[in-house]
């Protein structure tokens, strides 16, 4: 299925506009970084965490990888 959104994204490259499934993966891989972050950063008995950023990039054909980083922060 993967490797289908990489194609529809040729054809979306050479026509323009929106390829709706390969938002939905990106969408859905950011929500599980966002997740996996938050739950490392209430292990180490933080408050919050600031200044999140993303990077996305492919890694293989068919396959992208979406990391979510920020700075754990305590209240005092």
């Amino acid at each position: 299925a993967a490797s289908d959104v990489y194609k529809r994204q040729g054809l979306h490259n050479l026509f323009g506009g929106e390829v709706d499934s390969y938002t939905d993966m990106m969408d859905e891989s950011r929500a599980i970084a966002i997740e996996r972050m938050t739950k490392k950063a209430q292990a180490l008995g933080a408050d919050g965490i600031v200044n999140v950023r993303f990077s996305a990039s492919s890694i293989m054909e068919g396959a992208a990888e979406v990391t979510a980083y920020g700075t754990a922060v305590r209240f005092v």
